[in-house]
């Protein structure tokens, strides 16, 4: 198997296939994250919400890999958008993982507190320690942009839906703009893909499945993905993308893909909007 690309953004390096933990119980988390580990994942993303941070933390010590190794991202949750408040799940998300995180995320965009407020604690968190780099989930570009006009360090990801179904070339040009990147959740669209019929034929043609030839698609764009599987094999399926390329047809093929009631999970909050591509 080929050796995995990653992306260094403000000089850090984030590999671009990590193995995503949302939806997972604690012991599926725990087993799977060792399980990732041991294929070859080296990132790893969990959330103060997902109540698995634990779990994961004890999936990284089973594995045997060492932590210097891999790239552990967790998420602050809305409810603490406060300062004192963000530090305080800050500390406990570090505590209940065992680790410090490699990056710390705002799970969602907020109204209130302000972005200053919100923005400013984030990066006492990581002055503090708490987190290595600090980064944004689900921001609209307009957003992603105000955001990282508060913030003194660089937001280094913006971690929202992205596959086949979805355009984000505006969000996509954002990230690019401010020297940041995209991370996909929910890359295989829940697993739509699976019955795409210009994927499949892809697929075909370089002797893949359907989610790998996707996988393929988003690293090759420059953008990380968090696939999540309860399966052993497929996680190791889902790995096992660096032996092939997709020519620039293809990536267009699947590009055209993209249509307007694409996206599966729909909660911005009601005072923002996504971006219209």
């Amino acid at each position: 198997m080929s050796e995995q690309l990653s992306l260094t953004i403000d000089g850090l390096s984030l590999p671009q296939i990590g193995f995503g933990t949302w939806q997972l119980e604690p012991a599926d988390a725990r087993r799977m994250v060792a399980e990732a580990l041991r294929i070859g994942y080296r990132h790893i993303d969990t959330a103060w919400i997902y109540k698995n941070e634990a779990a994961v933390g004890d999936g990284i010590r089973d594995s045997g890999v060492a932590r210097e190794d891999i790239w552990l991202t967790t998420k602050i949750w809305v409810a603490h958008f406060e300062h004192d408040a963000l530090l305080r799940q800050a500390e406990e998300s570090a505590a209940s993982l065992g680790f410090t995180p490699d990056l710390l995320l705002l799970h969602w965009p907020k109204t209130t507190p302000t972005f200053t407020e919100t923005l400013g604690a984030l990066n006492a968190a990581k002055d503090a320690g708490l987190t290595r780099s600090i980064g944004l989930s689900n921001f609209p570009s307009g957003q992603f942009r105000e955001a990282q006009r508060l913030s003194p360090a660089r937001l280094i990801t913006n971690q929202v839906e992205y596959h086949p179904y979805l355009s984000l070339k505006t969000l996509r040009a954002t990230a690019e703009d401010l020297g940041s990147s995209i991370t996909a959740w929910s890359p295989l669209a829940q697993g739509k893909i699976a019955d795409d019929a210009v994927i499949g034929e892809i697929a075909r043609a370089h002797g893949k499945s359907n989610g790998q030839v996707t996988l393929r698609w988003l690293v090759q764009q420059g953008v990380i993905a968090i696939p999540r599987t309860q399966k052993p094999e497929r996680a190791a399926e889902n790995f096992d993308i660096w032996d092939f390329e997709l020519a620039d047809e293809e990536m267009a093929r699947i590009h055209a893909l993209a249509r307007p009631d694409g996206r599966l999970g729909d909660w911005l909050d009601k005072d923002f909007k996504w971006d219209k591509d």
